[in-house]
């Protein structure tokens, strides 16, 4: 507005209530608040008292007629639950806000106080409060029953399994499941021999798992289904199904002998070719021309083939001598450089060996390198004898080896962790087994501080526990690979109904 520009005072009006006579601002009822009111009770006919049934084994609520909605106390699901149950109340009412009046918890008592407003007399608008009384009725829903009668009834399982001699695929999938809650319906989980068994009290629950698991990981499925018992006076059949998985028996830094068709397929790859990284796709790796190419579930089911040699044959090498070969060559967002390098084994240095390797970024004279031994390997590998005069290269190294380096830090804590499913484990195998899975375990867990790309899906949390040593800024020269701190997330407590009683909810 312009400085010095005259303005018209506005005075606004005022009656006197018709009633009491106090002076107010006029509205249509010519009333003030305190006798409209006394008036007219516009929360007369909405019911103020309510019963709900709720499940006390896994803390849900029915929402007629059968579904059981899974909520906790004062959480916003459960706000917007009690308001639905008064949904044919609050058609003749507008409502403005709905909250939590603080009860007992064991008090089986949940009070919401309602704002409503609706249009009394001669178009005037009045709002009012009032508090809503829900009666928490115990019932145990269908699936808590089933479990309680029997806790090893199943409608469906999953068996996963993979056929190799390590378990490194079942640690990642179990790190790939919690992040994203796919076994959340789970009722159990079991440790098999060369797998896992789920255990689902719903067949839909178990599909959706499947489901899960093909994007995840190269697999192929079957199904089948056993009758349990049947009632033929309403004609209805029980079942128990059953998802055979499957996942791919290729891992990563497997060395694999494509077959002459699969080659040819691929544009004539290898056949010599490393598996960089498996997902529900297979990433190869041809170390000597850095041509990478990606298998699909169809084509690899297609024909099946498994690794010449596994991680389980990896051999040591001692570095002596690297020479860059090209510049850096970015595939599929890893960095490679070819290089002709000077190693020999650990274990014996009467043999030198020069290879030419994908390795040349990483490695300097004096390292140590992992690799498949050729020169003293005894394969039988059917496919690999498809192919004449083929020259096979007497080294193939796959990865820098930090074990020295790693001797100096054994024993240490990390100051990571990682959460693990509630699964029951095979106590039968003996200590033998139980060593045998440690070591692996550790294993996996180098395998994701050497590899940023293999923990990117993953959740890794601090380590509360975790307390520096006073050698930490001594050992901090060592180019022995860590997880920085900006990758942990903090860790948090469940409650025991968040540890695995999502499965009761129907």
């Amino acid at each position: 507005m312009a400085a010095n520009m005259f303005v018209v005072p506005q005075t606004k009006g005022s009656v006197l209530c018709c009633k009491c006579g106090i002076l107010m601002d006029p509205n249509p009822a010519n009333m003030c608040v305190t006798c409209l009111r006394s008036e007219v009770d516009i929360t007369e006919g909405l019911r103020k008292h309510a019963t709900i049934m709720h499940c006390p084994e896994c803390d849900s609520y029915l929402q007629p007629p059968r579904t059981w909605l899974k909520a906790q106390l004062e959480s916003k699901e459960l706000l917007t639950y009690c308001v639905k149950r008064l949904e044919t109340d609050l058609k003749k009412v507008r409502l403005v806000n709905a909250e939590f009046i603080w009860t007992e918890p064991h008090s089986k008592r949940i009070k919401v106080k309602l704002k409503v407003q609706k249009e009394v007399l001669n178009g005037a608008i009045l709002e009012q409060s009032y508090v809503v009384e829900y009666v928490l009725q115990d019932h145990m829903c269908d699936s808590c029953t089933r479990f309680q009668a029997n806790p090893d009834q199943w409608v469906a399982s999953v068996q996963l399994r993979q056929r190799v001699s390590h378990r490194r695929t079942f640690f990642y999938l179990e790190q790939l499941i919690l992040k994203h809650d796919a076994a959340v319906h789970a009722i159990k989980i079991k440790q098999m021999d060369q797998g896992i068994d789920f255990f689902f009290a719903n067949k839909s629950h178990a599909s959706k798992f499947v489901e899960f698991l093909d994007k995840v990981a190269p697999t192929k499925r079957r199904e089948s289904k056993q009758l349990v018992s049947h009632d033929p006076k309403n004609n209805s059949y029980n079942y128990k199904y059953t998802f055979s998985v499957e996942i791919s028996p290729i891992c990563r830094e497997d060395l694999i002998c494509l077959p002459p068709r699969v080659a040819v397929s691929l544009g004539n790859l290898g056949p010599l070719v490393i598996c960089t990284k498996v997902t529900n796709n297979i990433a190869l790796l041809d170390p000597l021309t850095l041509r990478q190419c990606f298998l699909d579930p169809d084509q690899y089911w297609r024909y099946s083939f498994k690794s010449l040699l596994g991680s389980r044959q990896l051999v040591e090498y001692d570095v002596f001598n690297v020479e860059v070969g090209s510049p850096e060559f970015n595939v599929g967002g890893s960095k490679y450089v070819m290089a002709d390098v000077e190693v020999a084994r650990v274990t014996d240095y009467g043999k030198l060996f020069y290879v030419r390797t994908h390795l040349g970024h990483i490695l300097k004279p004096g390292d140590r390198a992992l690799g498949y031994d050729l020169y003293g390997a005894n394969n039988n590998d059917n496919e690999l004898d498809k192919y004449q005069n083929l020259v096979i290269p007497e080294v193939i190294l796959i990865k820098k080896s930090y074990e020295e380096k790693r001797q100096k830090k054994r024993g240490e804590p990390r100051p990571w962790k990682l959460k693990s499913l509630d699964m029951e484990l095979d106590e039968s195998k003996g200590r033998g087994y139980e060593e045998k899975m440690n070591t692996e375990y550790e294993e996996f867990l180098r395998d994701l501080e050497e590899n940023p790309e293999l923990r990117f899906n993953l959740s890794l949390y601090r380590n509360k526990d975790y307390q520096p040593s006073e050698m930490a800024s001594v050992s901090d020269g060592d180019d022995v690979p860590s997880v920085p701190l900006e990758e942990l997330l903090a860790d948090l407590e469940l409650s025991e109904e968040e540890d695995g009683d999502d499965s009761m909810k129907d």
